[in-house]
Order: structure tokens, then C-alpha cells, then sequence
């Protein structure tokens, strides 16, 4: 009996530890003491502006910081022949040195490749290289000109070109038009190419002309010629060997006198006569 009870006590401890151990190994791990918190997610980056937005970031810039004005133009499209004529003038490099030199900044208005089709074929080769230049000039206004300032603008707007009417155009703003006419050009600006505190370029649709290059110069009219008097005829025969006597007005009274003085002498010679 003794050992009954013994063997049931053991069994019990044994039991005892093995559902002791049990609950100790499915009991949850504590968390360490010094355990980081949970990364905070990054937030997404900003969306990349459209490829075609007029941005100074998208803009070839030169070492200095100043936009290079063929790039821009070259890689907004459709301007070929203005940067080709930009080139070859110099007119790129003058720009290029107003903008580093001054504070006035510069206006561009580049015409289009289809707005030169306009032209008469055959009319950029037979300019000279002097109204070339002055055309490019024509398309710069040597300041900025913001699309608010276009509306106190004054008239006539003077150019890279030089001062005058013949080399100056007006500027009209009409609603959100802003209107450009030379005399011999009406066109409206036809959206921003590139824009920021010093330069802006603006897309016209027509070559501006000038007066200056494209209708003929007015030169003051010639002095009249004197008149010269015809030569007279030379006269021939025997007008030509009897010599004109000028007429004299003392000859009737000597005619006079000479009757008289005959008429004297004749009643000498009868009283004479008598008085023999």
C-alpha cells in the first residue's frame, strides 16, 4: 500500500512539470528593451514636369548661367532658319553679351520655319549681308518684356535694329492678344518659347518687316537743269556780208539842219542874181 501510494505521488510531480514546461514554451517572447521603432516610409517623389514646359531647367545654359539662345531655340523645334540666320549674323553672340553685360535683359520674337515660306523664293539669298543682319535685329527688342508689361508698353517699340519709324514697330494688346504691326506686318505673338526674369522668347507666325529694308527709300528730287538759251541762226548770202547799221536817233534832226541850211544858200544866189 505504501508503495501504491508513493508511485501515484511521483507520477503526479512528474506530470506537474511536464504541463509546467509546456506552458512555458508556448508563452510569447518578451521584446528586447532597446528595440528601434518602425521605419517610416519615404515619401513618393515629385512628378517630372511635361517635356515641353517652358522651364529654366529644361534650358542649355552656357558655363556663365546664361541661356544659350541657339540651343533653346533648337530644341523647342520649328526655328531652323532663325538660329541659321542668328548664326550667321553674329547676331547670337551680341545677344549673348547684352544679357551678360546689362541688366535690361532682351525680347526675342522668333518666327516660325513655316512663317518664312511667306517670303518671295529666292528673297534671303539675293539680301545683302547688311539688311540680313538688320532683319534679325528687326525680331530683338533689347529689353524684357514680360507678358503683363506688353500691355503699358509704349509705341513705337524700338528694336536691336536701331531708332526711326523705318526700323521701330507698335505693339496692341487686345483682350489676351497681343497684336505686332511694322506698316508692312500684322501677326500676333503665338505662345512663350522660353521666358524668366531677363529673357523671353515668343513665337510669331509672320516675318516682321521692316520699312527700312522691304519698300524703296525716299531721296529728295534733283535740282531742275538750267535752261540754255538756243543758239541764233547764222545768217547766210548777202545778209550775212552787209554789216547792220544801228539805228541811230540823232539822224532826223541832222536832216533838218542840212535842209535848212540848203534852203539858205539857194536865196543867196537868187538875191544875187537880181542884183546883177
Amino acid at each position: 500500500m505504501m508503495m501504491m501510494k508513493q508511485s501515484v505521488f511521483s507520477f503526479s510531480v512528474i506530470f506537474l512539470f511536464l504541463s509546467y514546461s509546456q506552458i512555458l514554451a508556448q508563452s510569447p517572447a518578451s521584446a528586447p528593451a532597446n528595440s528601434p521603432p518602425p521605419a517610416t516610409p519615404a515619401p513618393p517623389a515629385p512628378p517630372a514636369p511635361p517635356a515641353n514646359s517652358p522651364t529654366a531647367a529644361q534650358i542649355p545654359s552656357s558655363t556663365s548661367g546664361t541661356p544659350d539662345i541657339d540651343k533653346v531655340l533648337t530644341k523647342a523645334g520649328h526655328y531652323t532658319i532663325f538660329v541659321r540666320l542668328l548664326k550667321a549674323t553674329g547676331e547670337d553672340s551680341e545677344l549673348f553679351s547684352l544679357l551678360n553685360t546689362t541688366n535690361n535683359g532682351a525680347t526675342i520674337f522668333a518666327p516660325t520655319d513655316g512663317a518664312w515660306s511667306s517670303l518671295k523664293v529666292g528673297t534671303l539669298n539675293t539680301m545683302s549681308d547688311e539688311d540680313k543682319t538688320e532683319l534679325v535685329k528687326f525680331h530683338v527688342v533689347p529689353k524684357f518684356i514680360s507678358m503683363s508689361q506688353f500691355q503699358t508698353e509704349s509705341n513705337p517699340v524700338k528694336t536691336q535694329a536701331g531708332t526711326g519709324g523705318r526700323v521701330s514697330f507698335n505693339i496692341t494688346v487686345s483682350g489676351a492678344s497681343v497684336n505686332i504691326s511694322t506698316g508692312l506686318t500684322n501677326t500676333s505673338i503665338g505662345g512663350t518659347v522660353y521666358t524668366d526674369n531677363q529673357l523671353a522668347i515668343y513665337q510669331v507666325d509672320k516675318i516682321l518687316l521692316p520699312l527700312d529694308i522691304f519698300t524703296p527709300k525716299t531721296s529728295p528730287s534733283p535740282a531742275p537743269a538750267p535752261t540754255l538759251e538756243k543758239p541764233k541762226k547764222k545768217p547766210t548770202g548777202d545778209a550775212a556780208e552787209s554789216p547792220v547799221v544801228p539805228k541811230d536817233d540823232t539822224s532826223g534832226a541832222w536832216s533838218l539842219v542840212l535842209q535848212n541850211n540848203l534852203g539858205m544858200v539857194a536865196v543867196g544866189i537868187i538875191a544875187a542874181m537880181f542884183l546883177l
